[in-house]
């Protein structure tokens, strides 16, 4: 062979990188522990530049099914340590973690009743921040007794999920908790579960599910899918069109999906084995983002003789997540990056998360989004 003539040259824009080919090599567990890691070095965030302020909506935060009544959780979200805890009566209740008393982590505590015991003297708390009982004393406080003493958070539970709602002003809930009637349904299965990790910025999460370009470079599609964007006040709806190939040949495939601020939304995968993923997002630190995917399928497919088939849609698309976060993790921050004719609506996207920061457009007021 000719030592001077060279090979042809493979479009490398779209082949694996080596970071994605050692990936198909991990097992399970091990997979799942790389997912919660940062898949490159991780940099200071104002390097990366990096918000320093978080978005405000509903964000789902861990799934209800992992809190069981009685038990204390040790969380932290939007760079605050917080306390999570169930009361004997089911509910959920979330503060921030330290004791007004003597500053003692809540999160060792217990639980007893409907309230939060403090380790060091036993205070029992309200999920209003109120201090309701101190065993050893005749007299409570009265700043002591306020809501809010330690600061509290409005908690729903709803699709599986416990969400909270975070207002950097402490602002009360703008808007309801939306709500997917096939979750719990009879005929839909319990969730399948991944979770992630993303070491970077609400917004970049929040553009890649508008990026077309992406697909062909990252995910490997044959085809760029044909997509519907649609914005509406606190709302976006997303319509996606593709073929899909199949061992029983392509069939025309649809995602739609939709999303309500910055931290809730649901999408459904139709064409080969209806799916429907219900992510829950929520900032852990400033460069740190929880990603939680539950998925449910309709038992008649999932248990019968397209299992395998339904198995596998949920794997490709966690895997195409995995493909998502080398890039995620890596992001340095563009203040407005310069887009071009082929990208996907990236302005409209900019000018709808911008809503959901202070310092950012005008947000809409209660009322207007209320009506929404």
């Amino acid at each position: 062979m000719d030592q001077g003539a060279s090979a042809p040259q493979q479009d490398t824009r779209t082949e694996k990188s080596a970071t994605w080919e050692r990936l198909k090599l991990l097992s399970k567990e091990e997979r799942a522990a790389w997912r919660l890691e940062p898949s490159v070095e991780r940099r200071d965030p104002d390097a990366r530049n990096l918000p320093d302020e978080f978005p405000f909506g509903w964000f789902g935060i861990m799934w209800s099914d992992e809190l069981a009544v009685g038990e204390v959780k040790s969380v932290r979200y939007f760079a605050k340590d917080m306390v999570l805890w169930r009361g004997e009566d089911g509910k959920a209740r979330l503060l921030d973690a330290y004791c007004p008393h003597y500053g003692a982590h809540l999160g060792s505590g217990e639980v007893h009743g409907n309230y939060v015991q403090c380790p060091f003297h036993a205070w029992r708390i309200d999920g209003n921040g109120a201090v309701k009982e101190i065993p050893y004393a005749r007299n409570i406080p009265p700043q002591a007794k306020r809501d809010n003493c330690v600061p509290s958070y409005t908690i729903e539970e709803a699709n599986g999920y416990i969400y909270m709602w975070y207002h950097p002003e402490g602002v009360a809930p703008m808007w309801e908790m939306r709500t997917i009637e096939e979750f719990g349904h009879p005929d839909w299965t319990g969730f399948t579960k991944a979770k992630w990790h993303i070491y970077g910025a609400m917004d970049n999460v929040a553009d890649n599910g508008v990026d077309i370009a992406h697909f062909r470079y990252v995910h490997r599609t044959q085809n760029v899918p044909e997509y519907e964007f649609s914005y509406d006040g606190i709302k976006r709806s997303t319509i996606a069109r593709a073929k899909l190939g199949t061992p029983m040949g392509t069939v025309d495939g649809v995602i739609m999906s939709s999303s309500v601020g910055m931290g809730q939304g649901f999408t459904r995968f139709q064409g080969i084995s209806d799916t429907i993923m219900i992510p829950a997002i929520v900032p852990i630190e400033r460069d740190k983002i929880q990603y939680l995917y539950g998925f449910i399928q309709p038992k008649e497919e999932a248990e019968g003789p397209k299992g395998g088939l339904a198995r596998a849609i949920i794997k490709d698309i966690c895997w195409q997540f995995d493909e998502d976060k080398v890039i995620l993790d890596g992001y340095r921050r563009l203040a407005r990056p310069l887009v071009c004719d082929g990208d996907g609506p990236f302005g409209r996207n900019w000018q709808y998360t911008d809503q959901f920061y202070l310092s950012r457009r005008k947000a809409p007021t209660p009322d207007k989004l209320a009506a929404e």
